[in-house]
Formats: C-alpha cells, structure tokens, sequence
C-alpha cells in the first residue's frame, strides 16, 4: 500500500464530510498537524466534534476551525490560551466536554486497543462524573470512561518512513500516538520521510499498522508564549 501522498489536501481526500469526528494530536502548538488543519479548513466541512487537549491558539493550529466555526464540539482537557474558544463556550456557540487530561489520552488509547469503556477514579464526586455509571471496586468508587472512535485522526510526527513507522521529537510526541491510534483512518504529516528500514527498530514510537496516509511539509516553529528577562544594567 502506498501510504504517501503530495499535499494534506490529497491525503484527506475522500474521508472529509460534515458532522463527523476527528482527534487530533498536539498539545498547545507544539506538535500540531497544522497543514492538516490548513486543509479541513479550505474544505469548508462543517459541525465538526474535535477530540483533542486543547484548541490551538487565536489563529492558529485548530483555532483556525473556531475562527471559521467549522467546529461545533471540543472533547478537552483545556481551554486556556484562546480566547475565542472561551469566548464561544462562554456564549454557548460550542459544546465542550471536559475530560481530565489521562483520561482524555486514555480514552484515545483506549479505542486504538478495541476497548469500549474503563473505570478511573479520576473525576469521582465531581461534575466529570454526573450521568456516567459507577461501580465500586476493592471499596473504592469508580466511574465509567468511553474510548472515542473517531472518524479520522489527523497529527504530526518528527520523522517517518514509507510504510508509516513514526518518531515524534521529545515533548511533541504528547496526544500525538493515542489519537492516532483511534481513528479510522490515520493521517500523519512528518518532517522527513527515510527509506523504509533505515529507522531503528527500538526507536519506533508508534508502527505504521495504525498509519493510513502520509505527507511530508514545511512546518512554522511558533512560541506559544515568549518570556524573557530585563536586560541587566552594566
């Protein structure tokens, strides 16, 4: 199967329709798809669920969807740093399920092992845990957690080769191998691509059973927040 494709626009062709579900790798910007996201963008596809940490930033990563109203529901763990996405929740634009950040990473996880459903102590006696079942094991009380399935997964890694085989680059691997392990299909934009064998084997952090589609692109190294100190007197 060839697996790699000449822009993010041919690697999402066919599998784009309103109302569905993506996941998407990245925490903050920092391992973010954002060619992909360039390409749901132009689509125009529309009332989009989007499971992921956080939503980018004003203008950028999946910002860009809030910008344009593509996205209809977050699934996440955090809303700060954009503040249109707290602007539209806060107004009732959009939907937000909040999920603890393991659980959030578990749920994806989750799904890419064929698991439906687990029990977490995280979120018991809060509003995480309202309509969700419960169950006591060894006395302690837990509540029932769904894996998401999405539609597609769409995130970002440091290297690949052909047949999908991925390293992420330090911190960027984050949501990035969960919420490529639960879509339906898989799509990965990479730095490099290497001929196949040439990546070590013990290195491999997520394998190419669970990547669909493959690109390779030039990517903006963004500062989410830039600090530094005064310059000191001679």
């Amino acid at each position: 199967m060839d697996k790699v494709y000449d822009s993010a626009t041919e690697a999402l062709d066919g599998l784009l329709h309103d109302g569905m579900l993506i996941a998407a790798g990245g925490f903050g910007l920092c391992g973010i798809p954002e060619l992909l996201i360039d390409a749901i963008v132009e689509s125009g596809v529309k009332d989009l669920t989007v499971a992921s940490n956080n939503c980018g930033v004003d203008g950028f990563g999946l910002g860009k969807l809030l910008d344009t109203r593509q996205i209809k529901k977050m699934l996440s763990s955090y809303v700060g740093e954009n503040a249109e996405f707290m602007r539209q929740y806060l107004s009732g634009e959009l939907e937000l399920e909040f999920n603890p950040q393991g659980t959030l990473a578990e749920r994806m996880r989750a799904a890419g092992c064929g698991i439906p459903g687990f029990y977490t102590r995280t979120g018991v006696g809060t509003v995480v845990a309202e309509g969700k079942e419960h169950k006591d094991f060894n006395g302690e009380t837990y509540i029932l957690e769904e894996g998401i399935f999405a539609d597609i997964s769409i995130v970002k890694a440091w290297k690949a080769d052909p047949t999908g085989n991925l390293i992420f680059r330090k911190t960027a691997r984050n949501f990035n191998p969960p919420a490529a392990m639960c879509g339906k299909v898989c799509i990965v934009e990479v730095e490099e691509i290497v001929p196949t064998g040439s990546l070590d084997p013990d290195n491999i952090h997520l394998p190419g059973i669970f990547v669909h589609r493959l690109i390779q692109g030039e990517h903006e190294k963004r500062i989410e927040q830039r600090t530094t100190r005064k310059k000191e007197d001679a």
